[in-house]
């Protein structure tokens, strides 16, 4: 069902696609929007070792939310910022691409677990992390991706 990498031999490895979804913060979320244009804004997630699943936090409504009303299967994009040779310019770089569906929870206790985990890749500082939880914990749409097919590429550009 999914497309296997066309060069094999830059593939990662599942551990080191999971290991980049746990040490970057940021990728692109990747949804069929309106009138079936795709529709990718870049996100915050925390990747659940323990669950295999990513969460991002988000408002309520808008396009996202409209579009995953009508499909819930996404794709996310991640890429590490790459290192280099000392004393050149081309840099190595690890992407990964992850498909599968997401769903939309609700549930109180989920929504603080996930808002601190995902908070505590940004912060230490404890005491912030409970007063935006504390302010805008009630506001927060919580979003959960289960891993239908995960993929990860090494890129040297030139």
């Amino acid at each position: 069902m999914f497309r296997e990498l066309t060069r094999k031999n830059k593939a990662a490895t599942r551990e080191e696609c999971l290991r980049l979804l746990e040490n970057e913060k940021r990728g692109v979320l990747s949804v069929q929007g309106d009138d079936g244009y795709p529709y990718g804004m870049p996100m915050n997630h925390w990747y659940d070792a323990e669950n295999g699943c990513l969460w991002f936090h988000c408002g309520h409504g808008g396009h996202r939310e409209d579009a995953l009303a009508q499909c819930n299967k996404v794709s996310y994009c991640v890429y590490n910022q790459g290192w280099a040779h000392p004393g050149e310019w081309v840099k190595h770089v690890t992407s990964v691409i992850v498909f599968g569906r997401m769903e939309i929870v609700d549930d109180w206790d989920e929504v603080i677990r996930v808002a601190t985990a995902l908070s505590r890749k940004f912060t230490d500082d404890e005491g912030y992390i409970a007063r935006e939880i504390k302010a805008f914990a009630h506001e927060t749409r919580l979003l959960k991706l289960t891993l239908d097919h995960i993929t990860g590429k090494h890129v040297t550009e030139s």
